[in-house]
C-alpha cells in the first residue's frame, strides 16, 4: 500500500497572482503522483495549506486538488486558519474543537493531530488533545498506528526553525504516546526538508515542502547578527512516498523535477532483472 504525503504547500504566498509560483510547485507535485502506477491509496496533506489563512486561498487550495484520483486527509498547521480551514474542509471529523480525528486504510491506523495555536510558529498540544490522544491509543493497542502532526516534536539542528525539548507542548505529546508500541512513525512537515530521526520508541519521518525549500545550515543564529546565511532555496518541490508493508512503514522521499532517465526496463535490460530476480537467498 502506498500513502503520499505533501506539505507546506503555502498557496496564496502571492495573493494577487492566479498563477503564482507555489501553485505551480505543487500542480507540478500533483501530476506526477496522479499519474503513478501503482497510485497511491491516500494522500495526506500534512499542514500550512496555504501561506495566511485566508479564504481566497483555500479556495485556490481546492481547485488545485479538485482532479486528484485519490482521497485526500489534511490537518492544519501554523499558517493555517482552523476555522477557514474547517470551511474548506467540511468533511473532516473534529474533537473538542479541535482538528484531529482517526481513519483507517486496510490494516493501517491513522491519528491526525492538530498542533496548532493561532498566532504562534511552532507547536502546540493542550491538555485536551493529549487525553484525546491517550484516549484513541488504549482504544486499539495492537492495531498498527501512523500519527500525522504538522510540527516535529524533535530538534534536527537548524536552530532558526528548531523546535525545542524543553518545551512544554513537547512533553505533553510524550507523555500521552508512552508506551504506545503500535505507533509506527509519526509523519510531520513544518521544516520544508527531509528529515528523519528516532524518537520516543518510533520513528520521527519529516516531508519536504511543494513549497521552496529551507537551506540545510547548523549552528546558532543570533537575533541580532545577521550573518548572511542561505535561508530558503528554490530545490523543486517535493512529496513522500510512505510504502506500507504489512510491517513496517517505508518512507521514500522524491521530487517532482524532471528526472533524467538512464536506464529502463526493456529488452537489454530483461537479463540483469531475470538474474536479479532469480538470485537465490543466501544462506
Amino acid at each position: 500500500m502506498l500513502i503520499a504525503q505533501v506539505t507546506d504547500i503555502h498557496l496564496g504566498f502571492e495573493p494577487d497572482n492566479p498563477s503564482e509560483f507555489n501553485r505551480k510547485r505543487l500542480d507540478q507535485v500533483l501530476r506526477q503522483l496522479s499519474s503513478m502506477s501503482p497510485r497511491p491509496e491516500l494522500l495526506i496533506l500534512s499542514g500550512d495549506l496555504v501561506d495566511r489563512g485566508d479564504k481566497a486561498s483555500y479556495g485556490r487550495l481546492q481547485n488545485a486538488l479538485s482532479g486528484c484520483p485519490f482521497p485526500i486527509k489534511a490537518i492544519p498547521g501554523n499558517h493555517d486558519r482552523r476555522d477557514h480551514f474547517m470551511e474548506s474542509f467540511p468533511d473532516l471529523p473534529t474533537a473538542d474543537g479541535f482538528i484531529q480525528y482517526e481513519s483507517e486504510l486496510e490494516s493501517l491506523r491513522f491519528l491526525f493531530l492538530d498542533t496548532l495555536e493561532e498566532g504562534r510558529h511552532g507547536g502546540a498540544y493542550c491538555e485536551t488533545r493529549a487525553e484525546w490522544l491517550k484516549a484513541r491509543l488504549a482504544e486499539k493497542p495492537d492495531q498498527p498506528t501512523i500519527i500525522v502532526m504538522h510540527h516535529p516534536p524533535v530538534q534536527v539542528g537548524i536552530d532558526w526553525m528548531d523546535a525545542h525539548d524543553e518545551e512544554p507542548w513537547i512533553a505533553r505529546f510524550a507523555g500521552a504516546i508512552a508506551g504506545a508500541t503500535q505507533i509506527k512513525a509519526i509523519l510531520c512537515g513544518h521544516l520544508h526538508r527531509p528529515i528523519s530521526v528516532g524518537w520516543g520508541g518510533t520513528i520521527v519521518s519529516v516531508c519536504p515542502s511543494t513549497a521552496p525549500q529551507v537551506a540545510l545550515t547548523f549552528g546558532d543564529i543570533d537575533p541580532e547578527i545577521p550573518d548572511g546565511r542561505p535561508m530558503i532555496v528554490a530545490d523543486p518541490p517535493g512529496f513522500a512516498l510512505h510504502y506500507w508493508n504489512g510491517r513496517d512503514l517505508v518512507t521514500h522521499v522524491d521530487n517532482a523535477d524532471e528526472h533524467v532517465l538512464l536506464a529502463r526496463y526493456d529488452a537489454k535490460t530483461q537479463p540483469l532483472i531475470r538474474s536479479l530476480i532469480a538470485e537465490p537467498l543466501s544462506r
